[in-house]
């Protein structure tokens, strides 16, 4: 459910599990976890998912058994942002709950004209990954990090492009091709100097 296609540099890591929304089992996070400590191998990681949805989160049962409150996902999202590369969301769809914080690590958001985003962690009880809150706020501000933290409120792409969740909106057949092409100039580069460029950009 949770795939991974090296092309030289380029790692594309696609969650195959539409049927249920793309929400992430434990197994599956534990899998995204390594992937992502693995890929400081890589130029550029690109994160995508199949069907109309990136990911809702933790799958419903495993949230219940606790996935929820995991240290998964911040051990996820915390790989994602040491990359030493180019980290690309290529957002297929929606994305909610606790998967927001692997876009939030990545260097770059593109995301399909029909995605919306929501953290409904206010009204379910719990408190987002200790990181989430400061990255969004980095991107986007306190009084809207509240907005989607506190007020509950789903955000369109068009709202989230002017906020600066996300930073373009592509067409849904061209999502992965534009990530490739925006991955390009990185990929042809030596490794050393894509770290450095990374760390002068910090």
């Amino acid at each position: 459910m949770i795939e991974l296609d090296k092309d030289g540099g380029l790692w594309t890591v696609t969650i195959n599990r539409p049927d249920k929304a793309n929400s992430l089992t434990a197994a599956m996070l534990e899998e995204l976890c390594d992937i992502a400590e693995a890929a400081r191998e890589a130029h550029v990681l690109i994160l995508t998912g199949k069907g109309k949805v990136f990911s809702a989160g933790a799958d419903l049962e495993a949230a219940r058994a606790g996935l929820a409150t995991s240290p998964l996902w911040e051990r996820l999202s915390g790989a994602i942002a040491a990359l030493p590369g180019l980290s690309i969301a290529a957002l297929n769809g929606t994305l909610a709950g606790g998967s927001m914080g692997m876009a939030l690590a990545c260097d770059l958001r593109i995301a399909v004209p029909a995605a919306k985003f929501f953290y409904p962690v206010m009204k379910l009880g719990f408190l987002p990954q200790p990181s989430d809150p400061g990255r969004m706020i980095a991107l986007i501000g306190p009084a809207r990090t509240k907005l989607i933290l506190m007020g509950g409120q789903k955000i369109t792409a068009d709202e989230a492009l002017a906020y600066g969740l996300i930073d373009r909106i592509v067409e849904d057949v061209a999502l992965t091709e534009v990530a490739r092409g925006i991955a390009a100039d990185t990929l042809a580069a030596k490794p050393d100097f894509v770290g450095a460029m990374k760390a002068m950009c910090r």
